[in-house]
């Protein structure tokens, strides 16, 4: 008879009762990890404190690393030997006061049995609002069952309740009321615009080139073929190598053309000489030349829509490419030509850039920019991390913001836009920003994700508003004084409903030149999203 050697199978760990665990994912970058860690050591002193009050003990189930410097889960490695020794069927809580890249413990979170939640700190300062939504968009397209909630410091009686309410019945819900099915859309003009242009998508194609698929842990914006195809959409799989190989073939002087440009329309940029601390001309130069690369690549196969990753690999290579990102998404930006000068490249069109490699975004970029071309509305679009928020007079506004590439037309053009170096933490190489204060206005906000096996998309409405320059600046100073910011107050819909129901870190943005535009544009894009087959939900106060 043949001997083999049998694997051996480890026990699971089991946990003690009334014994809650806890993880914590944290960035890829260790630098990020080291800065944000006293700011996730407060959350989980504060959450420790709320579960012990309600009766439960605690184990942190990974402990902080001296030699690091932080106790955050940094590798998918560290997370699969982390979960190894988590009670399967225990009470589990992801706590997130800083952005994380959710393949860190999606492999652990997958077999979980018992109870899993996500919370995160109502604070500005590092992303961990935006972490957690990142998270949980991940988990829902993956389909693991989980709650979500959030809080300043865990002492307010809504967290509490909450708290309380998950840790007795494994399961937490918030009001959605303010979700509604698109359902049997009335006969307009703007239907049939929608379901027009939906058709000719789907007839025509439309190639959207990404520069390395999978950003920053996000699986959430990670879309298969098989789901794009259908829509008419097909992906062309580029290298950031490439990109940095067709930079290098760029000139000084077709760089310096562009940087006079934005001087020309009264752009300005806040230039120092540190190239560790300081935005310099040279950072500048660099990220021209990503912008013409961008476009020449672009050109030479036929792009409709593009994504530069620019987080990981690429930000030790080159400086930021959010400068770049900016211009590409406005009508209006520095002309860039041919490798012969022969031709300028997309000439009086924005090229549509989805920042981060979000699928969610390229197929949501890429319906705006057809449907406001067609209604004779600006295009420009861009995505917006969904950062934080506070009320201000009476109402809630929120920090939307992004690693400065906002359309300079969103800010009301180049003269009221400005670039600062990135911080040193995310960007070794620097690169400056496209930033501005979003300027006030009618907008409509998207998001398209993944929800059991299939696409959805979320459509609503907000108001760009108009804050004093100081709260602005505090808001910016609590967050990231470097990158962009909106002051947003979204229609028909609370906070907490809000997060409880969105399904992404990111929210994609697009102006309209008044209330009843925004409205008109709101039924073209449901209409144009349903027809391709995507389910689509009216948010708050929108309607068709």
């Amino acid at each position: 008879m043949t001997m083999y050697e049998m694997p051996t199978l480890r026990q699971d760990a089991v946990a003690a009762d009334r014994e809650v665990w806890t993880v914590a994912s944290g960035d890829l970058r260790p630098a990020a990890n080291e800065t944000c860690w006293p700011v996730q050591a407060q959350l989980e002193g504060d959450l420790r404190a709320a579960v012990e009050a309600l009766g439960w003990s605690v184990h942190r189930g990974h402990p902080y690393d001296e030699a690091k410097k932080h106790g955050f889960i940094d590798s998918q490695r560290a997370g699969i030997e982390i979960f190894k020794n988590i009670p399967p069927d225990a009470p589990l809580i992801v706590a997130e006061g800083v952005w994380q890249y959710s393949h860190h413990v999606l492999a652990g979170l997958r077999d979980h049995r018992g109870p899993i939640l996500v919370v995160a700190n109502w604070n500005g300062q590092f992303p961990g609002l935006v972490g957690l939504l990142g998270l949980t968009a991940s988990m829902t397209k993956a389909g693991i069952t989980h709650s979500a909630l959030w809080s300043k410091d865990f002492t307010d009686e809504w967290a509490i309740d909450g708290l309380r309410t998950w840790l007795e019945t494994g399961t937490l819900t918030h009001d959605l009321s303010h979700v509604h099915d698109l359902g049997e859309q009335p006969g307009s003009p703007e239907k049939e615009l929608g379901i027009g242009l939906a058709r000719q998508l789907r007839m025509d194609k439309a190639i959207a080139g990404v520069f390395d698929e999978g950003c920053m842990g996000m699986y959430n914006g990670i879309f298969d073929d098989e789901l794009l195809n259908p829509l008419g959409i097909y992906k062309e799989r580029l290298s950031q190598s490439a990109l940095v190989a067709e930079m290098r073939r760029v000139s000084d002087e077709e760089a310096e053309a562009v940087h006079q440009w934005l001087l020309d329309r009264g752009m300005t940029f806040h230039l120092g000489t540190d190239e560790a601390t300081e935005l310099t001309k040279a950072q500048l130069i660099s990220q021209y030349k990503m912008y013409i690369a961008a476009l020449r690549m672009s050109d030479d196969f036929g792009l409709d829509v593009v994504g530069i990753q620019y987080q990981q690999g690429l930000k030790d290579m080159v400086p930021a490419s959010d400068l770049a990102e900016g211009l590409l998404n406005n009508v209006e930006r520095p002309p860039a030509y041919s490798r012969d000068g022969s031709r300028e490249l997309y000439a009086g069109k924005a090229l549509p850039h989805f920042n981060e490699v979000d699928w969610g975004v390229a197929v949501d970029s890429l319906a705006t920019n057809r449907i406001w071309t067609a209604m004779g509305f600006d295009p420009a679009t861009t995505l917006h991390d969904v950062r934080w928020g506070e009320e201000y007079d009476g109402q809630f506004v929120w920090v939307l913001e992004i690693s400065g590439s906002v359309p300079a037309s969103h800010h009301g053009g180049y003269d009221k836009s400005y670039s600062m170096r990135q911080t040193p933490m995310f960007f070794p190489l620097g690169g400056g920003t496209l930033s501005g204060v979003s300027r006030p206005g009618e907008v409509v906000w998207s998001r398209v994700f993944i929800m059991d096996g299939v696409l959805h998309a979320d459509l609503g409405r907000l108001t760009a508003v108009e804050l004093p320059a100081e709260e602005t600046q505090r808001r910016l100073d609590a967050t990231n004084r470097e990158w962009p910011i909106m002051h947003a107050v979204l229609h028909g819909v609370s906070r907490d409903q809000f997060m409880a129901r969105h399904k992404a870190n990111h929210l994609c943005v697009a102006y309209a030149p008044d209330a009843g535009a925004a409205d008109r544009a709101v039924a073209a894009k449901a209409a144009m999203f349903a027809e391709l087959g995507i389910q689509v939900h009216l948010i708050g106060d929108a309607t068709v």
